[in-house]
């Protein structure tokens, strides 16, 4: 299960830090599904793609895998709202390619997927 774990924490932390990258490369898809009623859309995306990046890079560090675990459970809860707003307001994160009507509502598990994800990644009590 060790093993597991560090491969699971790997590919996490490689994927947060890529997305989080993405958020200041082409901010605009996740400036789209900021919902409305939020100040400063592109500030919460640059905090949101930063604490990706840090949280991801934690991650690989033993001493601080515990914290980066419970960072990105917190992460992922506070960014579902704007899952959400994407599936009612059928916000496209590409509207030259827009993606069917089903797409968005079908990804809103996922969030959950990824806290357990994290949630196996971490590693245990000591």
């Amino acid at each position: 299960m060790t093993r597991a774990r560090a491969v699971m924490r790997v590919v996490l932390a490689l994927a947060m830090v890529g997305v989080g990258t993405l958020h200041f490369l082409t901010p605009e898809p996740f400036v789209r599904i900021v919902p409305p009623g939020l100040p400063w859309p592109e500030g919460l995306v640059w905090v949101s793609g930063a604490a990706e990046i840090g949280l991801g890079a934690l991650l690989l560090i033993p001493r601080a895998q515990r914290l980066a675990s419970f960072g990105l459970v917190a992460l992922y809860v506070a960014v579902f709202p704007a899952k959400v707003h994407m599936a009612i307001a059928q916000v496209q994160l590409d509207p030259e390619h827009p993606a069917p009507a089903w797409v968005p509502w079908a990804r809103l598990p996922f969030q959950a997927l990824f806290i357990a994800a994290v949630a196996l990644a971490k590693p245990a009590a000591s």
